[in-house]
């Protein structure tokens, strides 16, 4: 069962997140908007992992769930995508569990209860 969607601003074909523990929003419906999206991770108990602002800020105004992973850091090349991310997750999926967002910036991760 899933337990993250990744929406539609990150890379669809991206191996990390190729696995039954990950939804990609293209899957479901890539004309949904943010609500709908914010929408289906909270009926589902999904995380949000995103490059959208909009996300971060409407989890700061209405709280969560759902909850947010939010990547801060400027588009890379998919290689170097990979490697910064794949650096990192498993200490952000352990962080998410205790906490309601987190900020992944190039250079730190930020947590957010």
């Amino acid at each position: 069962m899933a337990r993250f969607i990744i929406d539609a601003n990150l890379p669809y074909f991206f191996g990390l997140w190729n696995n039954s523990d990950y939804i990609h929003v293209f899957d479901l419906n890539d004309k949904w908007s943010d609500q709908q999206i914010w929408n289906y991770a909270k009926e589902n108990n999904l995380i949000i992992v995103t490059k959208d602002a909009d996300f971060s800020l409407k989890a700061l105004i209405e709280g969560t769930p759902p909850k947010v992973i939010h990547i801060k850091f400027g588009n890379l090349k998919m290689r170097d995508f990979h490697e910064k991310i794949s650096n990192i997750w498993d200490d952000v999926k352990n962080l998410i569990d205790n906490n309601n967002m987190i900020n992944i910036y190039f250079d730190k991760i930020e947590v957010i209860k």
